[in-house]
């Protein structure tokens, strides 16, 4: 493995690390900047406008790491993660704390453009298991950071985003002064204001007819998977009266299934079975983890799933080799802004979906809400089966 790889899969681990800190503590900090007890709904929007964000930025930091490169992208927002982190952890009022939310959107854009840095230093046969590599660090931060968010928020609900706020310093320290440039920028390159439009971008990519359906797909995953960050907490409270502590332990376990599945199965199961089928065992695993998950009546339940859910995250990395296989080094800035832009809205819409939802059967049945979003992927499964491999003509 190469030092650039080390490096970039190293700054996103620390970057998942800031991002699952604050999960378990939440609707906890929600609780006491907004006076209130019932956080359902303000949760669900606090999530959608930090992913609302996140949508407008993400094609724009793509586009601006094709034509200066990534690596000054990179540092400018992890400096800007860091100073957001400070605001939140003393922000007196919601309306504050909204404003941080808006900016750590703004700045976690940065993550596609690591991944246009992974796409860059790896030939098209790596790129499968490189994402699942990146897929695994993340989980791994998803280890770390609900684990010591929950502990840190036990003893003071603002804690979590000192840590954060230093992670990411230490993130930023870590890509200035080792992290190399993947891909020079365009000489003479000039900065253009239609540059901040996101829907540019997207037009772009939309104008290829065979990237539709891929795309169609990931934004499907990804909706589902808002689920966890939105409901696990107010889920676990609700049906087995976890604390913070056991929050934390139980999404530290699903982040360490993940990452041992994404970072040693990913690669072996594309070779074997291709990148669609891998994409097929992917969403099959956690169709049927997400129905045991909604009949679960004892806590031990979760944990035990925990193998199955980490199977499912096999498919997003070979869903990323597909996609990115369909257009040239020069626009992978561009697409994986795109991605992430598009991983965004479905972020603005489920966090309110989801949360609107279980705060209507919660008291019947909160189970249930894990079985719904299962039920998304029987929407994606026929346009798995129907992708076609071959690359699409450049534009």
């Amino acid at each position: 493995m190469n030092k650039a790889l080390v490096i970039i899969l190293a700054a996103v681990m620390l970057d998942a690390v800031g991002i699952g800190l604050i999960f378990p503590i939440l609707p906890a900090l929600l609780r006491d900047v907004g006076h209130t007890s019932e956080v359902a709904t303000l949760l669900g929007i606090t999530l959608a406008l930090y992913s609302a964000f996140q949508f407008l930025f993400s094609p724009v930091l793509g586009v601006l790491s094709d034509r200066f490169g990534r690596r000054p992208v990179l540092l400018v927002s992890m400096a800007g993660a860091a100073l957001d982190y400070l605001i939140m952890a003393v922000a007196p009022e919601l309306w504050m704390l909204m404003l941080g939310r808006a900016i750590a959107g703004m700045t976690s854009a940065n993550m596609a453009v690591a991944t246009a840095y992974i796409t860059d230093i790896s030939s098209e046969k790596q790129r499968a298991g490189r994402f699942g590599l990146f897929h695994a660090m993340f989980g791994i931060g998803f280890i770390v950071g609900p684990l010591l968010g929950g502990v840190l928020g036990d003893f003071w609900v603002r804690a979590p985003f000192i840590a954060a706020a230093l992670l990411n310093g230490v993130n930023f320290a870590l890509a200035l002064f080792v992290l190399p440039e993947s891909r020079a920028g365009q000489r003479g390159a000039r900065f253009e204001l239609d540059t901040l439009s996101p829907f540019r971008p997207l037009k772009w990519a939309l104008s290829f007819t065979a990237l539709i359906p891929l795309i169609a797909i990931f934004v499907i995953v990804n909706f589902v998977g808002n689920m966890y960050g939105t409901l696990w907490a107010l889920f676990s409270e609700d049906s087995f009266a976890w604390n913070g502590m056991m929050i934390g332990l139980s999404l530290g376990a699903y982040g360490l299934c993940h990452a041992g599945a994404q970072a040693f199965l990913t690669g072996p199961a594309v070779a074997r079975l291709g990148e669609r089928w891998a994409l097929v065992v992917g969403v099959s695993c956690e169709m049927m983890a997400l129905l045991v998950m909604g009949l679960a009546t004892h806590g031990w339940i979760v944990f035990a799933l925990m193998p199955l859910f980490a199977l499912g995250g096999i498919g997003m990395p070979a869903l990323q080799s597909l996609i990115t296989a369909q257009v040239g080094a020069d626009k992978q800035g561009q697409l994986q802004g795109v991605l992430a832009s598009l991983v965004s809205l479905a972020a603005v819409f489920a966090p309110l979906f989801f949360s609107v939802l279980y705060f209507a059967i919660r008291d019947s049945w909160p189970g249930l809400i894990w079985i719904i979003g299962g039920g998304f992927y029987l929407l994606a499964l026929p346009l798995i089966l129907g992708i076609n491999r071959a690359p699409v003509t450049e534009r």
